[in-house]
Parts: C-alpha cells; sequence; structure tokens
C-alpha cells in the first residue's frame, strides 16, 4: 500500500476519532467562557450515549435516539448548573459527581434491561447514523491526488461529523458577533459589571450549560449511533477529559480547538492502527504504549508546553450579588 493511500486511510480516521472530541470540546468552551468549569463532560457524554443507544434500539428510530441523548445530556448540564450556580456549590465536586453517577447508572440501567452485560443490544440500520456520499464522489474518485482527498477523506462521513466540523465557525460566530455572546463572554471575565447593566447572569450562565447539554448529547449520540452500533460500557474511554484538555490546550478559541482535537485524534487513530506494528530501527511497540499515546500526550501538553493559557478570570467562582 502506497503512502499516500495509507495518509488518506489515516486521516478519515482522524476525522472520526476527532468528532467527539470537537463536540465536547465546543460544549466546554460554553460553559468556561461564562465562567462556569465542568468537569463533567465525560459524564454527559456517557450518559447520552447511553440514552441513544437505548431509545434508538426500543423506537428503531435514529433520531429518537438523538433527541433522547440531548435530552439527557441538558438534564445533567442542568443538575450541575443547580449545583454550582444556583447553590454556589463546588463546580469541580458537581462534575466529578456526575461522572461518577453516570458511570455507575448506565451499566446498572443497561444490565437490567437488556441483560447484556450492561451493553445495549446492536442497532439495525435504521437506529444508526448512515454516511453521506457527497456529489461526483464515485466519478471522482480516479482522478490522481483530488480523487482520493474528495472521495476517501472528505465524503463518506456520518451527518454528525459534518455538523461538528460546522459547530466551530458557528461557535466562533455565536461567541464574537453576536449579543449573546458578547454578554457571554462578559459574565465569564466580569459577572459584577454584567449584573450591573441589568443582565441576569444566572440566566446566562444555565443557557451556557444549556449549549454544553446540547454538544455534549450530540457527542455521546456520535458515539453510540454512528461510531458504534449500540452503546458499550465507559465507551467514552475517557474522551471528555481530552476534550477538556484540547479546551485549555487551544486556549478557549474555537478555531484552535478544531486542531487541538485533530490532534488527539490523530494519536489515537495512529496508536489503533499501529498496534502490535514492527517500526524500522523500534521494533514492535507494546499495545499498551500505543493506546496510551494520547493520554501521554495529553500529560505532557498540560505540563506547560501550551505557554500561558490564561482561563476566563470568573472561571469556576460562584457569582454572589452584591447586595
Amino acid at each position: 500500500m502506497d503512502f499516500f493511500q495509507v495518509f488518506i486511510e489515516l486521516a478519515q480516521s482522524t476525522v472520526r476519532v476527532s468528532t467527539p472530541l470537537i463536540l465536547a470540546a465546543l460544549a466546554g468552551l460554553f460553559t468556561e467562557r461564562a465562567g462556569v468549569f465542568d468537569i463533567g463532560l465525560e459524564g454527559k457524554m456517557l450518559g447520552a450515549a447511553f440514552a441513544a443507544g437505548s431509545v434508538a434500539y426500543i423506537t428503531q428510530s435514529v433520531y429518537m435516539g438523538l433527541s433522547a441523548a440531548v435530552l439527557v445530556s441538558v438534564l445533567l448540564s442542568l443538575v450541575h448548573g443547580y449545583a454550582s450556580i444556583t447553590q454556589r456549590g463546588s463546580q469541580i465536586v458537581s462534575g466529578v459527581a456526575i461522572n461518577f453517577v453516570v458511570a455507575g447508572s448506565t451499566v446498572i440501567l443497561g444490565e437490567a434491561w437488556f441483560r447484556q452485560g450492561g451493553r445495549t443490544p446492536a442497532l439495525s440500520a435504521d437506529g444508526r447514523f448512515g454516511t453521506i456520499k457527497l456529489p461526483f464522489a464515485d466519478s471522482l474518485r480516479e482522478v490522481p491526488i483530488l480523487g482520493p482527498l474528495y472521495s476517501g477523506l472528505l465524503s463518506g462521513h456520518s451527518p454528525l461529523t459534518y455538523l461538528a466540523f460546522l459547530m466551530v465557525p458557528a461557535s466562533w460566530w455565536i461567541l464574537y458577533r453576536t449579543r449573546f455572546g458578547l454578554r457571554l463572554r462578559a459574565v465569564g471575565e466580569n459577572p459584577g459589571a454584567v449584573d450591573t447593566a441589568g443582565i441576569s447572569v444566572i440566566w446566562l450562565r444555565y443557557r451556557a450549560v444549556i449549549c454544553c447539554g446540547i454538544l455534549c448529547g450530540i457527542a455521546g449520540a456520535y458515539l453510540s449511533l454512528a461510531a458504534n452500533a449500540g452503546f458499550t460500557k465507559g465507551m467514552t474511554a475517557g474522551k471528555g477529559y481530552i476534550a477538556l484538555a484540547a479546551l485549555i490546550f487551544a486556549k478557549w478559541r474555537p478555531k484552535n480547538i478544531l486542531f487541538a482535537c485533530l490532534l488527539f485524534g490523530f494519536l489515537d487513530a495512529f496508536a489503533i492502527r499501529y498496534q502490535g506494528y514492527a517500526f524500522p530501527l523500534i521494533g514492535k511497540v507494546p499495545v499498551q504504549l500505543m493506546q496510551a499515546l494520547p493520554y501521554i500526550l495529553t500529560v505532557i501538553l498540560l505540563a506547560g508546553f501550551i505557554g500561558k493559557a490564561i482561563p476566563p478570570k470568573a472561571g469556576g467562582v460562584p457569582y454572589v450579588k452584591e447586595r
């Protein structure tokens, strides 16, 4: 197999693996820009994936599964919002609690409902998202260089993959070109000034966590309805934490989030493809080391190789209105 074909296949895998990371990182972008630190991205994705797999199997409808995923994720986001915004509790504790509760409850409910060891039954074609073939993909396939790039890399992905990449410029436009985005960023920097202007800090932050819930719901639905044919125990496998690391690595900017997630996705795709492969001069790398590559990079980058990442000034701080 020639180098170009290997590159196309590896890039295609990178796009697929990066999709939930992009959605989850953008979800965290909305909350953290509003001053709400959300470590519960992992739990929301996992809960959404379980809801999507369960409902899609019962109804045999992929869109009902997607709707259930978004609903469950938004409800979990509202729980986090109630604990950290209304009750002014610790945002870290609230997020960690969501992760633990969801990790356990999905297995318990899955076993109680389906009796398959915490899994959901395999979905039929009607219960999953298919792939979209772009116009002229077949006719251009034999064109040198451009054909494989268009037919093999750009075409043939799930609708949620295209949605994830479209959400990057959409998130930039919302945050930097709309009144809502301006107020959202202001709440994350100086909530007191926003409150003085007569704008509800609490309502703005709740809207941010709802946006986070919607995006995490789509990310979870992608895992069980597009990347796989149902829910499996712990299928997020730390993707929520990697998305959080990508968000910090990208310094809370939508464009940088895309490149950071593609970098993490590339390492994951590389590890999957070359497990057990004998590299020149190195030999066969242990499978465990290849699987750990994305997590090792996460630790290295966050240890200080990304420069100074300055979060929103009011991030993680409950707002107390002055009387």
